[in-house]
């Protein structure tokens, strides 16, 4: 526990995150991880490895965003290769982590 509350999960961040992009009107994708014999995977082909955690678009914004528990909990080099690509697309890259406040992402998607 911190400061007297229990940590946010990032499952609990994502939620957040799906519920603010909801109410301002973007469109969000997530690929939702499936328990296996061999532990929680994401059904990916190709190059999918590492895709970001949400791809939200609305008008002529596209956003991709990776959601971690900390800032403690850096991306993987699969996830920093996507939003690299990405960024060098043009697209807006954002890492959230659960210590973010919810103000500083409503910011971004108002």
């Amino acid at each position: 526990m911190t400061n007297g509350r229990p940590p946010i999960l990032e499952r609990d961040l994502q939620d957040q995150v799906l519920d603010l992009a909801r109410l301002l009107g973007w469109r969000v994708a997530h690929f939702r991880a499936a328990r296996t014999a061999h532990g929680w995977r994401t059904p990916v082909s190709a190059d999918g490895a590492g895709f970001p955690d949400l791809v939200l678009i609305r008008g002529r914004r596209l956003v991709v965003a990776e959601l971690k528990r900390s800032v403690k909990n850096r991306p993987t080099p699969n996830q920093l290769d996507w939003l690299a690509a990405f960024r060098a697309a043009g697209v807006e890259v954002y890492v959230w982590t659960c210590d973010d406040d919810t103000e500083s992402i409503a910011q971004v998607l108002r």
